[in-house]
């Protein structure tokens, strides 16, 4: 009798995360609270992992959307340093 092996997920450490994930361990924990990172398991109170399945999964929804770039400032409308006006009697 053969028994069929258990699908297990394949998990990953957090310095495996780091290597595929460059990002600071605080911005990962930041974004787990908004719900925006795949969460982390305990396994023990001093060891924490991430399914890898999920992690790619991230990632892959990550490069799959355009960056949002913010817009160029109006530095017309800045309060310091004003832009001065052109010179018309030229």
């Amino acid at each position: 009798m053969t028994a069929n092996p258990i699908d297990l997920p394949r998990t990953i450490r957090r310095h495996e995360l780091r290597q595929i994930v460059p990002l600071a361990d605080s911005t990962i924990y930041e974004m787990e609270q908004r719900g925006e990172f795949p969460r982390r398991y305990a396994l023990s109170s001093r060891c924490v992992v991430w399914d890898l399945a999920e992690v790619e999964a991230w990632l892959a929804e990550r490069r799959a959307k355009p960056v949002q770039r913010a817009p160029f400032p109006d530095v017309a409308l800045r309060k310091a340093r004003p832009v001065k006006a052109k010179d018309r009697g030229r």
